[in-house]
């Protein structure tokens, strides 16, 4: 299997010169001598002065490209689209013959299970906004497999950075229903106090970053975080090796940041993965006019990245790929590595779209009924003997009962305290804030018929400033 995978990625790391095992830190907190001890065991470069002779060119900007005495312009039309990889087909069939599955029948149908998880509540929660109980969700539809599937491949110490669509890459790493509700309906039990939008969950225990709405950042943050745990691993070589992953949308990769991230990830050789979800959408933009290179993982190719495209509704593909993908981030002290999984987005992008103004229903039915990624594993463990109609019954009961019941504890906690607005920026608070805290209590008490106090924690009180 590991062979399989290992022909699929595209390698580049035979590189022309020899590959720097040291880097400066860039940590705010790291002290000099870190610095100087990190950046002093960087092997020099070698000198790239042009030898007399040379049937190749050895200039800084480009070393060892043969000298060519035809004037041709290279063309996109003549170098072959990247293979994907598959490992089941939509049939559920095993089309690998080297695959053979690393995970018990209890843990397959975990991940199944997980699937259905992030389907039935995006269900649930994008009918709830219908109805007005919720300002905002972002559905995952069509999907599920690159979540899951990759997630799975992870250690728990792996550091994550999320988009907005990934679900269920924190059902698979254990984050709670209770969990997705509070921060959906902020309530006082929300991490993140209602701050932020729905949808921008993130858990310090899990060791993912909290979703923000900007697109793309997560990608260079992604590429430091990666940076950082390269240079805790020299420091402490004994701790368990880390990698960061960064999901993100094809269209994200239009943005500055992507380019940004992928170029300072393969100079200072950063144990990242990057997951491209590829789903022929960025918002209500396609791929056609999007770009017209071979996809994604073509410019990781032109960033000097080992990269890999897969079939991103086949969650074995997407499972071995991301597996071997953070071996290789791992090896010889780190490097990126770029998966670009090739999906569908059968959901519109968001509660805010209407996706039937800019694509035609016919064709997200065709894809619902054609490639589905759940009903794929599904096929794949029936034959197994492992699954049937009952227990699928059975599932999605169980499953719709514990997502109703989370929904409905959350939207009966009261909000935040209102005093919450004021706090978390400075230890104490500033007198400035202590007195705009006043002024708030003292508009409610002048008008309490047009403000309803009562469904934050602990009403206008909570504005009396504390000792």
């Amino acid at each position: 299997m590991k062979n399989r995978i290992a022909t699929s990625l595209v390698s580049t790391s035979k590189r022309c010169a020899p590959r720097q095992h040291g880097t400066p830190a860039i940590l705010a907190h790291t002290c000099r001598s870190t610095y100087q001890s990190c950046y002093s065991s960087t092997v020099a470069p070698p000198s790239v002065s042009q030898p007399p002779n040379a049937d190749y060119l050895a200039f800084p900007g480009a070393a060892k490209s043969a000298f060519s005495h035809s004037l041709k312009f290279e063309q996109p039309s003549t170098h072959p689209a990247l293979s994907t990889y598959r490992v089941v087909d939509q049939n559920g069939v095993v089309v690998d013959p080297n695959f053979k599955p690393d995970l018990s029948d209890e843990e397959v149908v975990k991940l199944y299970r997980d699937m259905l998880t992030t389907s039935i509540m995006d269900i649930i929660m994008f009918d709830a906004h219908r109805q007005g109980r919720i300002s905002f969700y972002m559905v995952a539809a069509g999907e599920e497999a690159t979540s899951v599937g990759s997630a799975s491949a992870l250690a728990k110490e792996d550091v994550v950075f999320l988009q907005y669509r990934e679900q269920g890459v924190l059902v698979q790493r254990g984050f709670k229903l209770a969990e997705f509700m509070n921060q959906l309906f902020a309530n006082k039990y929300d991490p993140g106090r209602g701050r932020n939008m729905p949808v921008h969950y993130g858990s310090r225990e899990l060791n993912v970053h909290t979703i923000s709405s900007p697109l793309a950042t997560q990608l260079p943050q992604a590429a430091g975080a990666a940076y950082a745990l390269k240079i805790q691993h020299r420091q402490n070589p004994s701790a368990p090796p880390r990698v960061a992953i960064c999901y993100f949308g094809e269209g994200a990769a239009s943005e500055g940041d992507f380019h940004a991230a992928l170029n300072i990830a393969a100079t200072r050789e950063c144990p990242v993965i990057f997951f491209c979800r590829n789903n022929g959408y960025a918002i209500s933009t396609s791929t056609q006019e999007q770009y017209r290179g071979d996809g994604i993982a073509a410019r990781a190719l032109g960033y000097g990245i080992d990269t890999i495209r897969v079939d991103g509704n086949d969650i074995w593909a997407v499972r071995e790929a991301t597996k071997k993908a953070r071996e290789m981030a791992l090896q010889d002290g780190g490097k990126p590595v770029m998966i670009e999984a090739m999906t569908y987005r059968v959901s519109h992008h968001s509660t805010s779209d209407d996706s039937f103004a800019y694509r035609k229903k016919v064709e997200v039915e065709e894809w619902k009924r054609r490639d589905n990624p759940i009903i794929r594993l599904r096929k794949w463990m029936e034959a197994k003997g492992i699954w049937d109609e009952d227990k699928e019954r059975e599932a999605r009961e169980s499953i719709r009962r514990d997502v109703l019941k989370a929904f409905s504890e959350a939207e009966r906690e009261k909000k935040p305290a209102m005093r919450s607005m004021f706090e978390d920026v400075y230890e104490d608070l500033t007198p400035d804030l202590k007195v705009q805290m006043a002024e708030l209590r003292s508009h409610l008490e002048r008008y309490p018929e047009e403000y309803d106090v009562d469904e934050f924690e602990g009403g206008k009180d909570s504005l009396t400033s504390q000792p």
